[in-house]
């Protein structure tokens, strides 16, 4: 048990983009930092965050999410930050070197699928990810609502 709490302790999940898994096929993860201004953590604690539209991007050798929405912090004052600016995403170098190879030479897109806090800090999940067709998804769904009827069957 003690195990447990410390797990949820490492990582608390602020927000998810469900929507990334049914529109692209997620091929590699990865985890990077994200350079955030002073109330936009305020903004995660209070789960103010939503990643639907985002993506990352390489430029100038940085990696920038861009497209994320961060509410503005309700007891901010006038230096309260911009809710959709691009956000510096925090990895080494060469990641994001080999990052960029793969989405020129493949046609990939990176997807921020989730963030969440990891022993304090904000972390952001990437996910190297090709999109998926019109059949690609009804395939995906049929097969899921198969999984959970077999799952009815075997319960009664």
């Amino acid at each position: 048990m003690a195990n447990k709490k410390k797990q949820t302790e490492e990582r608390k999940l602020i927000a998810q983009n469900r929507k990334a898994r049914h529109d692209y096929e997620v091929l590699e993860t990865f985890e990077a930092g994200i350079a955030l201004e002073g109330t936009e953590v305020k903004t995660c604690r209070a789960n103010g965050v939503s990643l639907v539209d985002a993506y990352a991007v390489v430029r100038l050798g940085e990696l920038i999410m861009v497209g994320s929405h961060f509410a503005p912090y309700e007891f901010g004052n006038r230096f309260n930050h911009q809710p959709r600016r691009d956000r510096k995403l925090l990895m080494h170098k060469r990641e994001i070197l080999r990052l960029k190879k793969s989405i020129e030479a493949k046609g990939l897109t990176l997807i921020p699928l989730s963030l969440y806090f990891k022993h304090g800090r904000v972390k952001v999940e990437l996910a190297l990810c090709r999109g998926k067709n019109v059949h690609d998804k009804r395939d995906a769904l049929k097969k899921k609502s198969d999984e959970i009827e077999m799952k009815r069957a075997v319960s009664r």
